[in-house]
C-alpha cells in the first residue's frame, strides 16, 4: 500500500463518514497548487468553497497571522482587545453598514442572522411573540445546523434530524410571485443567497434581486443576503448583490473573511438592526478573537485595493467564454455562474459529477461535484491565466476528448 492508501484507510477507520472526499491526501499547498503526500501537484479549482479566495499560503495573510500570534490570540469577549474595534469599523465600512457581530463559521453567522431578524421583528416591527416568519428559497445552502437544515430542501442534509425548527416559509428560487404570496404581517426577513453555490452556482433571473429588495422595503421586512460563498471578490465585485445594484439590510459573511487561515464570520448591518442585542443575549467565545481580527483586517485591506475583484471579473470572463464553448458538445448540458465561479452540468449519459471529478484528479486538477451531475469551478482569485488555461485544457480533454 502507498502512503496515500495508509492515510486514507486511517481516516476511514477513525472518522465519521460525513464527507466523501476524493482519494487525494494533501500535504502542502501554495497559491493555486496543492501537493499530495506522494509529491504529485494538483491545480486547486475549488479554493475551499471560496474560503481560499486569496490562495493557499498568501504571504500577506500569513505575515498578519504570525505577527498576531506573537502578541495575543484569544481574550474571549469578556475583555476588550486592541484589534476588535478596528476590525468592526473597517468591515462595517467595507459593507457600507454601521455595526458588526462577529462569529466563527458561516453556519454560526447564518444562525446569528436568523436570531437577529427574529429579535428585530419582535422588538422593532412588533410581531407577536413566537410568530416571526422568515422566507427562504428552495435549493438553498446556508449550513448544516439543526435550525438551518430545518429549511433545507436537500434530503441528504435534512433526513433523520427532526424534529425541525419552525418559522420558515420555502419558496422557489427566482419566483417573485411566490415570495410575495408567502409574506404576511409576521414576516421578519427574506434570507437569500444572491447566487446559490451548493445548488450548482445558480444565478437568479435578471431583476429578481432588485425586485426582492423593493418588496422587502414595501413590507417592512429585512433583506438578508448570505454572501458567505459569493462575497468578498468571488464574482468580480466585493459582493454579488452589487451586480444588480442591490444593498441588503444584512450581510452574512464568512469563508474568505478568514483568508484560508482560520474560520471568521460576521453579520453586518445597521445600528437599527444589530442594535437590538443587549449584553448576554448572544455571543461566542472565539467570535472576534484577536487572531481572527488581525487576519480579517488584512483581508479587508486587500479587498479595498479592488485588484482581486478586477482579477475575478477579467479572468471570470475568460473562464465563462471557454466553458461556454463546451456547452452543447454532448457531454456538457449547461454552464452557469459569474466571475471566477461556475457550475458545469454533465450529461448523465456521460457520467456523474463525481466520475468527472475523479478523471480530472487523475490529470492533476481538483474540483468537486454537487447534486450528482454538476461540478463546480472556483479557483483562487490569485490564479494565473496560464494555470487557469492549463486547468481548462484538462477539463476539455476529459469532457470533449
Amino acid at each position: 500500500m502507498t502512503a496515500t492508501d495508509d492515510l486514507i484507510a486511517a481516516a476511514e477507520a477513525h472518522s465519521a463518514h460525513n464527507y466523501h472526499p476524493l482519494p487525494v491526501v494533501v500535504a502542502t499547498a501554495d497559491g493555486a497548487w496543492m501537493t499530495d503526500v506522494e509529491g504529485r501537484r494538483y491545480l486547486d479549482l475549488l479554493a475551499g468553497y471560496s474560503a481560499l479566495n486569496f490562495g493557499h499560503g498568501n504571504r500577506r495573510l500569513l505575515d498578519a497571522a504570525r505577527a498576531q500570534l506573537e502578541r495575543v490570540t484569544l481574550t474571549s469577549r469578556a475583555f476588550h482587545h486592541d484589534r476588535f474595534g478596528e476590525f468592526c469599523a473597517q468591515l462595517a465600512q467595507l459593507c457600507g453598514m454601521e455595526m458588526v457581530l462577529p462569529m466563527n463559521t458561516g453556519a454560526e453567522a447564518v444562525e446569528t442572522a436568523v436570531k437577529t431578524a427574529r429579535k428585530w421583528g419582535y422588538r422593532v416591527k412588533g410581531v407577536p411573540a413566537e410568530m416571526a416568519k422568515i422566507v427562504v428559497a428552495g435549493g438553498n445552502f446556508h449550513g448544516r445546523t439543526t435550525t438551518v437544515i430545518s429549511f433545507s430542501t436537500d434530503p441528504e442534509a435534512r433526513a433523520d434530524y427532526g424534529p425541525y425548527t419552525p418559522g420558515f416559509e420555502i419558496v422557489p428560487y427566482g419566483d417573485l410571485t411566490a415570495m410575495r404570496q408567502a409574506m404576511t404581517e409576521n414576516t421578519v426577513a427574506v434570507l437569500l443567497e444572491p447566487i446559490q453555490g451548493e445548488s450548482g452556482v445558480i444565478v437568479p433571473p435578471e431583476g429578481y434581486l432588485p425586485a426582492v429588495r423593493e418588496l422587502t422595503r414595501e413590507r417592512n421586512v429585512l433583506f438578508v443576503a448570505d454572501e458567505i460563498q459569493s462575497g468578498l471578490g468571488r464574482t468580480g465585485r466585493t459582493f454579488a448583490c452589487e451586480h444588480e445594484g442591490v444593498v441588503p439590510d444584512v450581510y452574512v459573511l464568512g469563508k474568505a473573511l478568514g483568508g484560508g487561515i482560520l474560520p471568521v464570520s460576521a453579520v453586518v448591518s445597521s445600528a437599527a438592526v444589530l442594535g437590538v442585542f443587549r449584553p448576554g443575549e448572544h455571543g461566542s467565545t472565539f467570535g472576534g478573537n484577536p487572531l481572527a481580527c488581525a487576519v480579517a483586517l488584512e483581508v479587508i485591506a486587500m479587498l479595498r485595493s479592488g485588484e482581486y475583484q478586477a482579477r475575478a471579473a477579467e479572468l471570470g470572463g475568460h473562464l465563462h467564454r471557454e466553458l461556454g464553448a463546451l456547452a452543447g458538445t454532448g457531454r456538457v448540458t449547461a454552464v452557469r455562474g459569474r466571475g471566477l465561479w461556475a457550475g458545469v452540468d454533465i450529461a448523465r449519459a456521460y457520467g456523474t459529477g463525481r466520475e468527472v471529478s475523479e478523471k480530472l484528479m487523475d490529470r492533476g486538477v481538483l474540483v468537486k461535484d454537487t447534486h450528482g451531475s454538476t461540478i463546480r469551478v472556483a479557483p483562487p482569485l490569485t490564479i494565473s491565466k496560464e494555470d487557469l488555461d492549463w486547468g481548462l485544457d484538462q477539463l476539455r480533454a476529459v469532457l470533449v476528448g
